[in-house]
């Protein structure tokens, strides 16, 4: 086991991963010199956290090749990605293991955290080429085999994804095992027994941490929406707020529940003072738009040249999203399909389908949606709004 909290990793693993927060990730940015600010950290001078990344910076400084220290200080950068949604920490990670980076076989916990950052950048060739590295040389370690579970997860591999998720039993949380399994078994047919067994696991660990509770609500609300169960959905969402953590996918999934239920003005309340992440400006704008509010013009420019200087980088790790934002702010079905198309060459999660089958539905195009109606038929998901999109899409063929 590493130094980095195995829950703390995971829940980037498997909550930013899974693309609800898709922000635009800029070129990683390396300090010129040693005293130059690189960021003001969105901390009390007097948090605990804040003092902590401080003292990791200055011992840093003063020893640069410390891969303890460079590995401490880059995890907490990893972290406060899910906590602010600023993709600019991901730079910042990189920056301070720079002595390391380059290395075909750095040391371990450095490959791990090179890893996650490569998945951030759809690089999952090279995160899986980092990984099966790490765990060539120590099989047994949990939070490379969860991040690799929660790739294969990402790009329908399921075989793969539960192989690595049972090597999890013994080496991680009963809870978080069960989880991920949970997560392989609610997408290929078994939803009902997934959801009710991680139900009964979280019953059963009241002592596990914050943070793993927050993974399984998550999931429990997945599970509960693609059941067609909102009550219970909203149940698990408001649970996993009660914890107070600071968590954009939190944020960003519960919104996009509001949305679905025509819930705008709360969404509003929720974001809007979020408005630097692209994820949850993206449900602002969306929330505005309907409730036809004056700020919701400049908030879709705002996040229009936000996309457009993302495309001009080359960056794709965006697509889902501004396949959702061209096709219900812009009703660019055109381009929207292209996103879409486009995302689900790289990754085939429930919300990279719906937007597919929606782009296609509104271009009225079923074709353009084939590679998602084969994946609902092989991977024998149960989604109720999924099925009905593509029973729509098979209305339009005829």
């Amino acid at each position: 086991m590493s130094r980095i909290a195995l829950t703390g990793f995971l829940l980037a693993a498997a909550l930013l991963l899974a693309s609800y927060d898709r922000a635009a990730l800029a070129a990683p940015f390396v300090p010129q010199t040693d005293d130059q600010v690189l960021e003001n950290l969105p901390l009390r001078p007097n948090d605990p956290v804040a003092r902590e990344m401080r003292q990791l910076r200055e011992q840093l400084r003063a020893d640069p090749r410390n891969v303890t220290i460079a590995t401490a200080l880059a995890s907490r950068y990893y972290g406060l990605v899910g906590e602010e949604g600023d993709p600019r920490y991901l730079g910042y990670a990189q920056a301070a293991l720079a002595p390391w980076w380059d290395m075909p076989e750095p040391p371990v916990e450095v490959q791990v955290l090179r890893a996650g950052l490569a998945q951030f950048r759809h690089d999952f060739d090279g995160a899986l080429n980092d990984l099966g590295s790490v765990l060539g040389r120590d099989p047994d370690h949990a939070q490379a085999r969860a991040l690799r579970a929660t790739i294969y997860i990402v790009q329908a591999r399921y075989q793969e994804a539960k192989a690595d998720c049972l090597r999890l039993r013994g080496i991680t949380s009963e809870l978080i095992a069960v989880g991920c399994s949970a997560m392989v078994d609610g997408l290929t047919g078994k939803l009902d027994s997934a959801h009710d067994k991680l139900a009964d696991t979280l019953a059963a660990h009241p002592e596990a941490t914050a943070a793993e509770k927050l993974w399984v609500l998550i999931r429990l609300a997945e599970m509960a929406q693609r059941q067609d169960r909102p009550l219970a959905a909203e149940s698990y969402f408001r649970q996993a707020i009660s914890l107070g953590i600071t968590d954009t996918f939190l944020l960003a999934a519960y919104a996009d529940f509001l949305l679905d239920h025509k819930r705008y003005g709360e969404v509003v309340a929720m974001l809007k003072d979020r408005t630097p992440s692209d994820g949850l400006l993206l449900r602002l704008v969306l929330a505005e738009t309907r409730l036809n509010l004056p700020v919701a013009e400049a908030h879709a420019a705002t996040l229009a040249a936000r996309y457009e200087a993302a495309q001009l980088r080359g960056d794709t790790v965006h697509q889902q999203e501004e396949a959702r934002f061209r096709l219900q702010i812009y009703h660019d079905e055109k381009n929207a399909l292209v996103l879409a198309r486009e995302n689900w060459k790289v990754q085939k999660e429930p919300r990279d389908a719906r937007i597919l089958l929606e782009a296609a539905l509104a271009a009225k195009s079923p074709a353009a949606a084939a590679p998602v109606v084969q994946w609902l038929r092989e991977s024998r998901i149960e989604d109720t709004r999924l099925r009905d999109l593509a029973r729509q899409l098979g209305e339009v063929r005829r």
